[in-house]
């Protein structure tokens, strides 16, 4: 399935395609298969066959690997294979390359095109100060097909997405409320799981938005990200350099570990010299299911 982030015209104007699909849904199977996509990750190293997954999973051979190529869109073999080493390295080339390029749009996939709308606001020092007063947002805890997750939004958007899987919630949930911590929180459980089925939806036919609220540099950093297509990695260096800022790979950093709204924003795409993932905000066992998958297009 395909997606187009669109950046409003008062933000540049600019289209983002990028494809990714999501087995997402009331499937009984959802936490099998996202228990499955963490072990995997977290064992990697060790190459465990499908036997070895099937004992860890507690369901036999023969169904994990059907029910995982239905919900994944590749088999466990293959998403394994995707976290290699000589994978990643396969992809950061590819990153590397459309960077260098400076092409927009990547590796498109079939099918039709979705729109969500990233409306971006660049913080004044006045407003940084503020800490969000005056601001209401909803907020709710619920499932996706990478485990538990933590959502937040307003009347203008989606503003804060965060994985739980690899650290206590209310250790994601103090670093929610961190970034706006005098604005006011009203929790709304069944809004939240809502909004992550639409995220992880197939066949979502309506503009899904998104508010982003940074600094000028961090919302620059964001919109790199949307340049890296699905299945490929860049480093820290080559967004500060296709930036124009090549001793700011650092800064690079701090922008992406900043990105408050995971996945939508790709900052999982972006990984360290030599294949290695480096570290993630939500665990590195997330991360590496969320590369992995891409990088055999099963989401």
């Amino acid at each position: 399935m395909g997606y187009l982030f669109r950046v409003p015209q008062e933000s540049g104007g600019h289209d983002y395609p990028c494809r990714y699909n999501v087995a997402m849904g009331s499937d009984k199977n959802f936490e099998l298969v996202a228990r499955a996509l963490r072990w995997i990750a977290d064992n990697r190293l060790e190459q465990p066959g499908l036997k070895e997954i099937s004992d860890a999973t507690g369901i036999s051979p023969h169904h994990l690997q059907r029910v995982f190529q239905q919900w994944a869109g590749v088999s466990p073999k293959q998403f394994l294979r995707s976290l290699t080493r000589t994978a990643a390295l396969e992809r950061l080339c590819a990153g590397e390359t459309v960077l260098d390029s400076a092409l927009a749009s990547g590796l498109s996939g079939p099918g039709r095109l979705h729109d969500l709308l990233i409306s971006t606001e660049a913080l004044t020092p006045g407003e940084i100060r503020k800490k969000g007063e005056g601001t209401r947002l909803h907020y709710g805890f619920g499932e996706c097909v990478f485990g538990h997750a933590l959502i937040s939004w307003n009347e203008r958007g989606i503003n804060f997405l965060g994985f739980c899987n690899e650290q206590p919630a209310d250790v994601s949930l103090a670093g929610m409320r961190s970034r706006l911590e005098r604005a006011e929180f009203m929790q709304d459980k069944p809004g939240a799981q809502n909004r992550l089925d639409r995220i992880f939806a197939r066949g979502r036919d309506e503009p899904l938005p998104v508010w982003l609220r940074g600094s000028p540099f961090q919302l620059k950093v964001w919109e790199a990200l949307l340049h890296i297509p699905e299945g490929a990695n860049a480093t820290y260096g080559a967004i500060a350099r296709y930036l124009g800022s090549p001793g700011a790979a650092q800064a690079v950093g701090n922008a992406v570990g900043g990105n408050p709204v995971s996945w939508i924003i790709p900052c999982h795409r972006v990984i360290r010299q030599m294949g290695a993932t480096g570290g993630y905000r939500w665990g590195t066992g997330t991360k590496s299911a969320m590369i992995g998958l891409e990088s055999v297009g099963g989401i």
